[in-house]
């Protein structure tokens, strides 16, 4: 909620606004956050009582066949001689 009016000078508009969504939103987290609290440290359980797991049963079925084809990988070292350059630096005479 936004309230406009003028000061008393008549030159310059006051507007005031309402933070009451922010204020609801930290109190619903800090809420929140103080039940994990009780219930991760023990304070508060929630037991449970009553009702089964369905049952389930399998038959048959079995893997599907299949059939990969991949490339070989062949990893390897030789010996090869390699022509490194020489970098030199020439002085041109200026300081």
């Amino acid at each position: 909620m936004v309230e406009v009016r003028k000061d008393p000078y008549g030159d310059r508009v006051v507007v005031k606004r309402s933070n009451a969504g922010r204020t609801i939103g930290i109190v619903v987290v800090v809420l929140l956050a103080v039940v994990a609290v009780l219930f991760a440290t023990g304070f508060w359980k929630a037991d449970v009582s009553g009702g089964d797991m369905p049952e389930v049963s399998v038959k048959g079925g079995e893997l599907p066949k299949v059939d990969v084809d991949s490339k070989e990988v062949v990893v390897g070292t030789k010996k090869t001689e390699v022509d490194v350059p020489t970098v030199g630096v020439k002085d041109n005479g200026e300081n």
